[in-house]
């Protein structure tokens, strides 16, 4: 009998009746013998409903003013689709209880909004499972230490499925989405698109950190430092599917690294649309100005990216990078109050038209040539190259937006992604 975790996403609870097909999908694991941990996201659509009534309630002002109750707010959306799915599985015949993630606990800092897991405890869940209960647990949510209500920030509940199995050790965590595994890239920008069997996690982890919406990176990052077994599947197979079918379908995310593996040079093409560039235009350059620029919006919990300074000039350069579009705004203010005064920049301009194109391989290790072919294929189809950030398994350029979706079928093609493994 082993433990395991389900982790279902908000299309998956999209409805009653989804929610009826997980729960029967749950009961078929836990009568083969299973106890079974089950997280839910909140049903589609659910948190943005709930976060947009308070934009209507509080209009012009920026979350930072009232970030602790928009987790409160927040937090509803999974504890409503946990209990249904409490209640959809007593109505199989499964003993079954639902918890919320301060009730486990699941206690996190006080970064509301963007909260990280410190630690969990699992007494409580460990009695019910040998109980022969199924135990579920609300995702994306937890409890600081003065007993506030926090959230992990969007695709959190992958997170909270990770790192409750790894708390528990349990066998395996699946992961069931609106597809069923990993691709080569986005099927809905490159149809040939491929369905990997099994990635590395290293892979996984610059996929996800790329723009690959499959798994949330804190999840991958969690899997990686303790070790836990990953599987994307889809949970809009039959429920009925047989078990051991289900259990080896979709992407198995491994830290194997043998000859069974697809020991592909690149294996995959990850993007993100959701960037922006900043420059900060003529300034001195001298020791420290990096962390006088970054460490102020490091201060203000913006996540940097792409990082690149220009060559010197008369004692000045340009300094730029790319932070998420939704903190575009918020940074070049910041940048303008507090850095450029007493920076002695000529000036802060931005570019919120751009995305990011990464190929990504465990392969590009051990193959020269990776990175010159991916600039030559931009190069005739005539895409030029704004930033340029390189790994030991990947190299990421920043284009302009339009041209994004033909730089990755062009890439696709190029490293014959659309072929099957061999």
């Amino acid at each position: 009998m082993a433990l395991i975790v389900h982790k279902y996403g908000g299309t998956s609870m999209g409805s009653t009746e989804r929610i009826r097909n997980v729960a029967k999908r749950v009961a078929k694991w836990a009568r083969a013998g299973h106890q079974m941990v089950v997280v839910p996201s909140a049903m589609s659509g659910e948190t943005n409903r709930l976060l947009g009534l308070a934009k209507e309630l509080a209009p012009g002002r920026t979350d930072d003013d009232h970030n602790r109750e928009l987790d409160m707010l927040a937090a509803t959306g999974e504890q409503a689709s946990s209990a249904l799915l409490a209640i959809a599985l007593q109505a199989e015949g499964m003993q079954a209880v639902s918890y919320a993630g301060w009730q486990v606990q699941v206690k996190t800092d006080s970064a509301f909004t963007k909260a990280r897991i410190e630690s969990i405890d699992d007494a409580r869940v460990r009695a019910d499972l040998e109980a022969g209960k199924v135990v579920v647990i609300t995702g994306f949510q937890g409890v600081d230490e003065a007993g506030n209500i926090t959230t992990l920030g969007r695709g959190g509940s992958d997170t909270s499925a990770v790192a409750i199995a790894a708390a528990m050790k349990a066998h395996e965590c699946l992961i069931y989405t609106d597809v069923d595994g990993v691709y080569t890239t986005d099927p809905r920008v490159e149809p040939d698109a491929r369905r990997l069997s099994t990635v590395s996690f290293e892979e996984m982890l610059e996929m996800a950190s790329l723009g690959s919406k499959v798994l949330q990176i804190r999840s991958v990052e969690f899997a990686g430092k303790y070790r836990v077994p990953l599987r994307v599947l889809s949970s809009f197979t039959p429920w009925d599917i047989d078990i051991q079918e289900e259990a080896k379908s979709g992407t198995l995310i491994t830290f194997e690294e043998d000859e069974n593996m697809e020991q592909a040079v690149v294996s995959g093409i990850a993007f993100n649309r959701d960037e922006a560039k900043i420059s900060v235009l003529g300034v001195p350059d001298k020791p420290g100005i990096a962390y006088h620029i970054l460490g102020a919006v490091a201060d203000a919990n913006v996540e940097v990216d792409v990082i690149i300074q220009n060559l010197s000039k008369d004692g000045r350069t340009d300094f730029s990078f790319t932070v998420h579009r939704n903190d575009y705004a918020k940074t070049v203010d910041l940048l303008k109050e507090k850095v450029l005064p007493t920076l002695g920049a000529s000036d802060i301009v931005g570019d919120t038209k751009i995305c990011k194109v990464s190929i990504v391989g465990i392969g590009m290790r051990s193959h020269v040539g990776v990175a010159s072919k991916m600039f030559r294929v931009l190069s005739e189809e005539g895409i030029n190259i704004q930033m340029i950030s390189t790994s030991e398994i990947k190299t990421s350029v920043v284009i302009d937006e339009k041209y994004m979706e033909l730089a990755v079928r062009a890439l696709h093609k190029a490293f014959d992604l659309d072929q099957p493994a061999s």
